[in-house]
């Protein structure tokens, strides 16, 4: 493993963001174990995960089983294979639902919060790094576009039109645990991912952005391997950080962006320019390049 002594020297770091994204900038720093913390999104509203949702009105379980998996991905054992597995398409009612999706819906069913269930399925696969969900309230990912509102992670994702401006309805607060951990981190990780369904949902929460405004940590904005297929993809990184700051204030402080892509202009804050493509699976993040380039960063500051 390259040296990480600068990552290690940090108090805590908290990546926020969902799906594979936050789950790759987690397995690469999953050595920092409980001196790393996700706040994962919950407002996914697709496939098992959706099903779930509209029949049991729970927040969304999908992103936080991803970011497990993902951080169990190199010791696997038979608890991990089971939980990531998915019920094949003759299986009645249970057809293509995923095994974790509904451990996830049985523990919140057995404890008194979602972050319980969260910490006991961490128990179980011996997860010592901490997950959050952004809010142990059931909410969904809306927008605006031409004054009317559309409602839902995948009909947002569909769009053929980026939305005037995005929002959580209904309105919901963050876990007090998610904004503790912003207070006492030392660095904050965004994206990568898909920018408005994975990195902005926990800071459409006004007590998220603003713990994030008044945090000294230093704030990176990771930068996807290949633009995105959303209703986004023709936004260039400048519009997006734009964007993200005229919606909640927040402005990473470094953009920490893939070597492999052209060096991108109008930036307002540093640009760490660094490979990072993994070698083997196509688009994807390296967890040992993501990991050189966090370590690299931080050892200016530290």
């Amino acid at each position: 493993m390259h040296s990480v002594e600068a990552l290690y020297k940090c108090r805590r770091i908290v990546a926020i963001g969902g799906g594979h994204g936050l789950g790759k900038v987690m397995a690469s720093l999953g050595f920092l174990k409980d001196r790393l913390t996700g706040i994962v999104a919950t407002t996914d509203d697709g496939g098992s995960t959706g099903r779930l949702r509209e029949m049991s009105d729970c927040i969304a379980w999908g992103d936080l089983r991803n970011c497990l998996n993902q951080l169990c991905a190199d010791s696997p054992n038979l608890s991990r294979i089971l939980f990531e597995y998915r019920f094949k398409e003759d299986s009645g009612d249970l057809s293509h639902h995923n095994l974790g999706n509904l451990i996830f819906l049985a523990m919140d069913q057995m404890c008194v919060r979602p972050l319980d269930a969260v910490n006991l399925i961490r128990q179980i696969l011996q997860v010592e790094t901490q997950l959050i969900p952004m809010s142990e309230q059931p909410a969904s990912l809306a927008g605006i576009i031409n004054g009317e509102q559309v409602v839902g992670e995948t009909t947002i994702d569909g769009l053929e039109v980026t939305p005037e401006k995005l929002m959580l309805i209904p309105e919901i607060k963050p876990t007090k645990e998610a904004i503790e951990a912003i207070e006492e981190a030392d660095v904050i990780i965004l994206g990568p991912g898909s920018f408005m369904t994975s990195v902005l949902p926990a800071l459409l929460m006004e007590d998220v952005s603003q713990a994030i405004l008044n945090s000294t940590a230093k704030k990176i904005f990771v930068g996807n391997i290949n633009p995105e297929i959303s209703p986004v993809r023709k936004m260039a990184i400048r519009e997006k950080l734009d964007w993200l700051q005229s919606m909640t204030g927040v402005y990473p402080d470094i953009l920490l962006w893939p070597s492999e892509r052209s060096l991108p202009s109008g930036i307002k804050c540093e640009i760490r320019y660094e490979p990072l493509t993994d070698a083997i699976q196509t688009g994807a993040h390296s967890k040992k390049g993501l990991r050189k380039a966090l370590d690299k960063i931080a050892a200016e500051f530290i």
